[in-house]
């Protein structure tokens, strides 16, 4: 029952994750196109008027017109969009306690990185993401702010360097996850700290009959097309988790850098192409780059190496199965005696040679090609029993004689 009551909970959160981050990112996109593409028309209406654009979907057309509101002048009817950020942001860290904090031992800790305890793992997480924003939000929001350069180092810097302690402390998957949630940490303090409360000032003084703050409206303008550069490399890392290809290679950190600045790169080419009319060229350039140079990393024989010398001689099913049966089976069975999973994670099973044989292929890619299983290692697999594996696989995966 416990097991059944684990697996909805976990559905329904990544359920509400999903939606509620779609309909933010699909508003924050729109919104950023519709300020981009603003006309300003003679004689608009009224000394407010800024632009307007007219667009055609379902069947109709659709005028949206952004202007500025003198006192006192507040519409009876006012759509405000907050809380789809709020919802993603807060079932994004309810995932990260239930399937991180709450499995640390099995999710954050691998030997093979350091030594950190699965509560130190924890205790860094909780700590790094509200230190990562204050330093962010600081530069920002002081002196430093209005030297748009500067303060954008400062960014790169903050996150970069926490990045680099995330890859240095915790699993590769982790750390990966981490940098996700800590951009969206970033977009989600934005929001609330900064773009909320100046839309809250701005109905405030619409209200009361007082003069609007320029200076407030263009910091919440300056956090939201920040957002808008977060927002590619942070859907990349949600799908990385898909891939262990990414977050397992010993150049993991890199290949998440060179996907990642370049996913804003082109962000940043598909903002400026209502500017610049030949922004498609360097979009695509970035993009073949990126693979490229990702594509080379994956291919490269020596980084992938397994650490241990190859084998050459015959490797029997018995031998093979007894490396698995000792160092997969303790989650991979029927009923796991390994205290973090409760039923076999994915449904797969090591517990008969056939179950064995036909997920040769699956275990010679995690456990010999990525090497990411076991999870953190915790089964102590060496380089020699991976070598072994890697021989029985290369040599036709055959089953018992």
């Amino acid at each position: 029952m416990f097991d059944h009551v684990t697996e909805l909970t976990h559905l329904v959160v990544r359920w509400v994750h999903l939606i509620a981050g779609i309909m933010w990112v699909g508003n924050s996109m729109l919104f950023n196109w519709i300020d981009r593409n603003l006309a300003k028309r003679e004689g608009g209406n009224g000394p407010g008027h800024i632009g307007d654009i007219w667009m055609v979907h379902s069947g109709g057309f659709y005028q949206m017109e952004k202007k500025s509101l003198g006192p006192g002048e507040m519409p009876k009817a006012l759509h405000w969009f907050k809380w789809q950020n709020g919802i993603t942001w807060l079932s994004g860290m309810s995932l990260l306690v239930l399937i991180f904090y709450m499995g640390a031992k099995a999710m954050m800790v691998d030997p093979e990185v350091s030594s950190i305890t699965p509560n130190g793992a924890v205790l860094l997480s909780a700590v790094s993401l509200p230190v990562a924003f204050a330093v962010y939000d600081l530069a920002w929001r002081s002196r430093i702010g209005k030297n748009v350069t500067l303060a954008t180092i400062i960014t790169c810097a903050d996150v970069l360097v926490t990045s680099w302690v995330y890859f240095h402390y915790l699993s590769g998957r982790a750390a990966y996850v981490h940098v996700g949630v800590l951009l969206g940490t970033l977009m989600t303090g934005n929001v609330w700290m900064v773009i909320v409360p100046s839309q809250r000032e701005l109905i405030a003084a619409t209200l009361e009959n007082r003069e609007q703050d320029p200076a407030k409206g263009y910091q919440a303008k300056q956090r939201s097309v920040h957002n808008n550069y977060f927002t590619f490399p942070l859907l990349f890392i949600m799908l990385s988790g898909h891939f262990p290809s990414t977050y397992s290679h010993p150049k993991n950190w890199l290949i998440l850098l060179i996907l990642g600045l370049g996913s804003a790169g082109i962000r940043w080419c598909m903002n400026m192409r209502f500017d610049k009319p030949g922004w498609l060229f360097p979009a695509g350039t970035i993009f073949v780059s990126c693979l490229g140079i990702v594509y080379a990393l994956f291919a490269d024989k020596d980084l992938l190496g397994g650490g241990a010398p190859k084998r050459t001689t015959p490797v029997a099913f018995a031998e093979a199965a007894d490396v698995i049966h000792r160092r997969c089976s303790p989650c991979h069975a029927a009923m796991p005696t390994d205290d973090t999973y409760r039923t076999a994670p994915n449904g797969v099973m090591y517990d008969t040679p056939e179950q064995i044989i036909a997920k040769a292929s699956a275990i010679h890619e995690r456990a010999v090609v990525l090497r990411n299983m076991p999870l953190a290692n915790i089964t102590k697999i060496t380089p020699e029993e991976r070598e072994t594996l890697r021989a029985w696989f290369d040599q036709g995966a055959k089953g018992p004689q």
